[in-house]
């Protein structure tokens, strides 16, 4: 079954490369959507694919690249969607 993750991910997770690897790890788990830093220093995705797949991609979100330091992990179900036809890496949101 398909569903979305809104997640959002606190700690030292910019200017290490937490979004080219969650980019890297969405691909190899068959995700599409996007992910992004935050003007508040967090970043930011949303997740669309299998089940088991986007529970993986969060397991790797919790933890992140070697140099992350992740201190909270907010994770929002919703509905899927089926808009996206790939994974990006967006422009910085101002929140």
């Amino acid at each position: 079954m398909n569903v979305r993750a809104h997640v959002f991910v606190s700690g030292r997770v910019q200017g290490i490369f937490f979004r080219m690897e969650t980019r890297y790890e969405a691909m190899k788990q068959n995700i599409v959507g996007w992910v992004r830093n935050t003007s508040d220093g967090r970043v930011e995705a949303i997740f669309e694919g299998e089940r088991e797949n986007v529970e993986r991609l969060i397991d790797f979100c919790k933890s992140g690249p070697p140099d992350a330091r992740v201190t909270k992990i907010d994770v929002q179900w919703k509905e899927y969607t089926g808009e996206f036809k790939a994974f990006k890496i967006r422009r910085t949101a101002i929140l």
